[in-house]
C-alpha cells in the first residue's frame, strides 16, 4: 500500500480511530486516554482545531444527532488514510524488529 499522505502525529491517529463510532470533542479526549492507558492527553486547543484540519481534508464529517454536542464520524477517505498509516507504521515496526532482533529490552 502506497502512502499518499504524511505521516500522522499520534494525536491525528487517535482521533480518526476515536471516530470510528460518532463521538464529540471530550468524548475523543477520554477514548485517547483510555485507549493509551493515560499516555497520550489531547487538550481542547488540539482537538478542535485538528478537527476542523480533519474536516476541511475529508478525513471526518459531522454526525447528525439530536442537537445537543456536535459529534463527528470519520469517512471513507478518513478510514483510507488510517490503513494506511497503519500499513506504514507496521512497516516500521517490522524493520525495526528485523534489524534489532526483535526489540528485546
Amino acid at each position: 500500500m502506497t502512502h499518499e499522505h504524511p505521516p500522522l502525529t499520534e494525536g491525528v491517529y487517535y482521533i480518526l480511530l476515536s471516530l470510528y463510532e460518532p463521538r464529540h470533542g471530550y468524548g475523543i479526549i477520554q477514548l485517547t486516554e483510555e485507549m493509551t492507558a493515560g499516555r497520550v492527553k489531547l487538550g481542547a486547543g488540539t482537538i478542535y482545531g485538528a478537527i476542523k484540519t480533519l474536516l476541511d481534508r475529508g478525513w471526518i464529517q459531522a454526525f447528525e444527532d439530536d442537537g445537543r454536542k456536535k459529534e463527528y464520524i470519520i469517512t471513507e477517505e478518513g478510514k483510507k488514510v488510517i490503513l494506511s498509516e497503519i500499513s506504514r507504521l507496521r512497516e516500521l515496526f517490522d524493520n525495526g524488529v528485523r534489524i534489532t532482533g526483535g526489540g528485546k529490552f
